[in-house]
């Protein structure tokens, strides 16, 4: 192998580090150019969740629309509840997939909809009426309470998320530490 191609390789450990690639790179690119690549779109749905991608695709084409113009779309739009309406109108994308590109591109507004940060939420003591990835009410009354909570907690959005992602994954309903307890 050349030395040439070795280099390029280096460009790639990005997408190992996903999250960072998101949160870093692709969040400025949407600041930046107030719309979506094709490639950094779906290395969201691919981070949110892979098994979506082929079903997202399709729903794209079948939308006649393009990505960049729902993003530009999303972009322009300014009432957070018609964000997520632009984002799941397209087949495959429902509010957990919507909430992980807005959090994307807005990491300060929003938050992930996600079992693990409600179950979180809920263990924590906060009401959550339901689950945030079914009605937009409820993902919005959850997200108020996770804003809430990071005031509580000086941690961002981000962070809290993925404070209550690891709380669950740690101490929920067959979590690390109960699997771990059953072997001693």
């Amino acid at each position: 192998m050349s030395s040439e191609k070795a280099e390029k390789l280096n460009i790639y450990k990005k997408y190992y580090f996903l999250e960072d690639y998101l949160f870093k790179e692709i969040s400025n690119n949407f600041k930046k150019n107030h719309y979506l690549t094709n490639e950094e779109f779906f290395a969201i749905i691919i981070w949110k969740r892979n098994a979506s991608k082929t079903k997202i695709l399709s729903g794209i084409k079948k939308s006649d629309e393009t990505v960049k113009k729902i993003t530009e779309n999303l972009y322009k739009e300014k009432d957070r509840e018609r964000k997520i309406c632009i984002l799941t109108k397209i087949d495959g994308i429902g509010i957990a997939i919507a909430s992980a590109i807005l959090t994307v591109c807005y990491p300060g507004e929003f938050t992930i909809a996600d079992y693990r940060a409600s179950a979180s939420l809920k263990s924590l003591g906060y009401e959550v009426k339901g689950d945030p990835t079914t009605k937009i009410p409820v993902y919005f009354d959850y997200l108020d309470k996770c804003k809430k909570l990071t005031k509580k907690s000086d941690l961002s959005l981000r962070d809290l998320d993925r404070c209550l992602w690891g709380y669950d994954f740690y101490e929920g309903k067959n979590g690390l530490k109960e699997l771990a307890k059953i072997l001693k």
